[in-house]
């Protein structure tokens, strides 16, 4: 097996990966984080297009904190396919919030493209969850 094809790949997930994270902790989720609960009730609000009214303000907050704590474990490769099914969610109400708008739902398409490549791939050698899937490894090992 070429292990240098595999050190690129996961150079090029962990590039992703901390784009991608970054993009959400500090140009989405920081912003919708920080604005507080009327922020947040606003943003839920776009979950009545999924016929829950209920709570807006909690399903808000939700969305800003995945978007906000959600990026920064996607930069480290912490609990990472639950937190992108966490994303996709996020990106689906993005996307109907646009569409009902009239507005172009194409970077929550684009988003959600990119999230399910990454549930594919996974997050790559170099992330939280590969050192801790690798120390199981190891521990079984030992007490086999």
């Amino acid at each position: 097996m070429d292990t240098s094809r595999w050190s690129s790949v996961d150079l090029a997930l962990l590039v992703l990966r901390v784009g991608i994270g970054a993009s959400f902790v500090f140009v989405y989720g920081w912003d919708k984080m920080s604005g507080g609960p009327g922020t947040w009730a606003d943003l839920g609000q776009n979950m009545a297009l999924f016929g829950i009214t209920v709570w807006p303000t909690f399903w808000g907050f939700m969305a800003a904190a995945t978007e906000f704590v959600g990026g920064m474990c996607l930069m480290l490769g912490l609990l990472f396919r639950p937190v992108l099914g966490l994303f996709l969610v996020v990106m689906a109400v993005a996307f109907s919030s646009h569409v009902a708008a009239g507005e172009g739902p194409w970077h929550a398409t684009e988003m959600a493209t990119v999230f399910v490549a990454l549930l594919l791939t996974g997050p790559g050698r170099y992330s939280i969850d590969a050192y801790f899937q690798s120390s199981e490894r190891t521990t079984d090992a030992e007490h086999a």
